[in-house]
């Protein structure tokens, strides 16, 4: 007897796949962002920080209705994509990865933030007395110290990006095997009769891989900072 269903086996290889795709792309700019916001001072820094951070206050349809006027064929950004590159972001898997990492980033930038604040300065400034330029300061003493709010960050990051609905369905729709994921397939069984069976399997399977994933991230996290605790 087969655990998982053809369409929840469907679902839930969009979900991860579409989850990782965003985190890949979102990552390196969490980490240029959350530094600048840690380590920088400027005028319009609050500013800079709050939008940022609007994608957790502003409501997910309006940042999907966003990124459908920039990034679709006609607008400013998907335009110019499709006629040099041909790449399209609508109504694809693409776009569901770039509307979750968008509502991911905040969550993300926040961690590493922290953790980028917590790094005792002085070890940055002893290593560049003893002839450490910068880029090797940041390689061997900041990225390993900040490494534990990285972890943390990419998993909550992750499960977010598995639970991203309104901006997925807003920008890309629901269509099956391209953008159906996981909430997505949930909303479609919640919408017709006799769905609550297989609405309630894909609640289960939603709430089962959000759990190991903040275990995850929690056990990383902690065995991160025992690392870097031993190796000091």
């Amino acid at each position: 007897m087969d655990i998982f269903t053809p369409l929840e086996i469907e679902a839930i290889w969009l979900s991860l796949k579409i989850s990782f795709w965003a985190m890949l792309w979102s990552m390196p700019l969490a980490l240029g962002t959350a530094w600048i916001l840690a380590r920088c001072d400027f005028p319009g820094k609050f500013l800079f920080d709050g939008i940022i951070h609007l994608p957790l206050v502003l409501p997910p349809v309006v940042i999907g209705y966003v990124l459908l006027v920039l990034m679709g064929k006609q607008g400013i950004i998907g335009k110019f994509l499709y006629d040099t590159l041909g790449i399209t972001f609508t109504f694809s898997w693409r776009g569901a990865a770039v509307a979750a990492g968008i509502m991911a980033f905040p969550l993300i930038v926040r961690a590493i933030r922290l953790s980028l604040e917590a790094v005792d300065q002085r070890f940055e400034a002893a290593a560049r007395t003893l002839g450490a330029n910068p880029i090797s300061v940041f390689l061997t003493i900041t990225l390993p110290l900040t490494m534990p709010g990285i972890i943390v960050g990419a998993i909550l990051g992750f499960a977010r990006c598995l639970g991203e609905f309104g901006a997925t369905i807003t920008f890309v729709s629901n269509i099956p095997g391209e953008t159906r994921t996981l909430p997505i397939a949930l909303y479609g069984f919640s919408q017709v009769p006799g769905g609550e069976e297989a609405a309630f399997r894909i609640v289960v399977i939603s709430v089962v891989i959000a759990l190991f994933a903040l275990a995850g991230s929690e056990i990383l996290a902690r065995r991160m900072q025992a690392r870097i605790g031993t190796g000091s």
